[in-house]
């Protein structure tokens, strides 16, 4: 049998992004054959016994993608605030186990990718790849051309300094941001670092996807042009 490293046959099996995977080797969250392991580059071949969390690992053949509209105050994920809904909850009648292919936080709807592929979602997701991602902000007034000048000019998000690809003021108090990587609430901080508060914040496009007319807490399955269409 073929073997290869652990994080990369969870990820392949969906559990999670191979980079969440690899955290969940380091928090020793990981098993093979009854022994924690921490080491993701941990070779294997599949026909071990590996538990993650004490649940065992069932390889996933089939792979499962989909587009969300994410509704306001719902979590991509689980160690967010309980009581909270996630948004896997809307996904009704889908067996496989998903997670969401990076994050928008609770107060910010729109275009979603969620599946249970994780080497997809790591593609996806790595700096390397370069997919844009477009939000339309609201904000608390009027936008002036200095308010434009201070978000093209960037911030510090997790002590990195960015700045969008490019803002544009699209009506009085409205603005199209878009972002190449996509830090924590970046588009959120590069607004407030202006001197403007964010009252709405959704994103519209992942690469050439578009959210399109799909209505809010809604969701579809992914073609494979729409998938093709996130990497151009």
């Amino acid at each position: 049998m073929n073997k290869k490293r652990i994080a990369k046959h969870l990820a392949s099996c969906g559990i999670a992004s191979r980079r969440k995977c690899e955290d969940l080797i380091f928090a020793g969250k990981v098993s093979v054959n009854g022994e924690v392991v921490r080491q993701p580059q941990l070779l294997v071949d599949g026909s071990e016994k590996i538990t993650v969390s004490g649940k065992k690992v069932n390889r996933q053949e089939k792979k499962v993608y989909f587009m969300l509209n994410k509704p306001l105050n719902t979590l991509c994920s689980p160690n967010g605030k309980k009581g909270s809904k996630l948004v896997t909850d809307l996904f009704e009648g889908v067996k496989e186990r998903l997670f969401t292919v990076g994050r928008l936080d609770k107060e910010t709807t729109g275009l979603l990718i969620v599946t249970n592929d994780g080497e997809f979602t790591n593609q996806v997701i790595h700096p390397s790849s370069n997919i844009q991602k477009e939000y339309i902000a609201k904000t608390d007034c009027e936008i002036s051309n200095d308010h434009l000048k201070a978000i093209a000019a960037g911030t510090s998000v997790e002590g990195v300094f960015v700045q969008p690809l490019s803002v544009k003021k699209v009506r009085k108090a409205t603005l199209k941001v878009i972002v190449g990587e996509g830090k924590k609430r970046e588009v959120r901080l590069l607004i407030a670092a202006a001197g403007l508060e964010v009252r709405a914040l959704k994103r519209t496009r992942i690469g050439s996807l578009t959210l399109g007319s799909l209505p809010i807490g809604h969701w579809r399955s992914l073609t494979e042009r729409d998938k093709q269409l996130i990497f151009e």
